[in-house]
């Protein structure tokens, strides 16, 4: 059997993904980098796109905005990838219904962002961006082959 590292992706609610696989791509703030079994230790920020693991010759997709990427090794010398996203969710859960209300949501957001009154502006800023990343991959992944 083939050396795998460990994939660990948490956002403030939930642990997305925890598993074995052969490597993973990930959108990071200076470009895309992948990760296999053996990669030296790295911390570095995470920006939006998708995560794609690869796993006994799967594609493992998930929408991601913002956070930051552990690469480190285990007391047993395995490399482990700790994602901690602000926001994470596996292709399959965005639902055609999920992605026309994100779509909804998107443009409701950008409308309410054009009143510079606005206090919060850095909420909607992440609700747009999440919204728009939710979009954007689901339809990168609408026809291509996946693990569900």
């Amino acid at each position: 059997m083939s050396k795998q590292l460990k994939l660990k992706i948490i956002t403030p609610e939930r642990l997305v993904l925890e598993e074995m696989v052969d490597q993973v791509s990930l959108p990071t703030t200076l470009g895309e980098i992948t990760i296999l079994p053996n990669h030296i230790p790295l911390i570095t920020n995470l920006t939006s796109g998708d995560i794609v693991a690869f796993a006994g010759g799967e594609h493992i997709p998930m929408a991601v905005v913002g956070g930051f990427i552990e690469i480190k090794k285990d007391k047993n010398d395995n490399t482990v990838v700790a994602v901690l996203a602000d926001f994470a969710e596996h292709i399959s859960e965005l639902t055609d219904d999920k992605i026309e209300k994100a779509k909804a949501k998107a443009e409701e957001l950008k409308k309410q962002m054009e009143n510079k009154e606005h206090v919060d502006y850095e909420h909607f800023s992440a609700e747009l961006e999440k919204s728009l990343t939710r979009v954007k991959i689901a339809d990168k992944w609408r026809t291509k082959k996946y693990r569900k």
